[in-house]
């Protein structure tokens, strides 16, 4: 068979787990929208581009689409869409406090290279 006409399939370690959100995460994400409108909650999207090709976005949304996973949480709501649940399997969503700053982190058993800002990721 001509390897050209064969189509390549990805294989991530993490499809099929579910994605979860860490107590600090959830804790830092009611936090920050309880300053914003009543039903506003937190997207958490994979993008292309960043340093090492894909990149982690966080945006705020009031919808919920119909392929959304919701994560809830403590109060806090994460939406994230089929797309990025392809890439985000088996990850948890978590916010650290050190000395080199506060951010959210997304621990992801299918990235294979990280940058060193944290926000972008390779597979």
């Amino acid at each position: 068979m001509d390897q050209m006409s064969e189509s390549m399939e990805l294989e991530l370690p993490g499809v099929g787990q579910p994605i979860t959100l860490s107590e600090r995460a959830a804790k830092q994400i009611s936090k920050i929208l309880s300053g914003e409108e009543p039903g506003v909650m937190l997207r958490i999207a994979v993008t292309g581009g960043g340093c090492s090709g894909f990149q982690y976005a966080f945006t705020f949304d009031d919808e919920k689409q119909d392929d959304d996973l919701v994560l809830e949480r403590g109060g806090a709501t994460v939406l994230i869409d089929e797309l990025s649940q392809m890439y985000l399997g088996g990850s948890e969503i978590d916010y650290v406090d050190d000395l080199i700053g506060a951010a959210f982190k997304i621990n992801n058993p299918n990235a294979t290279a990280n940058c060193g800002c944290g926000t972008s990721f390779s597979i």
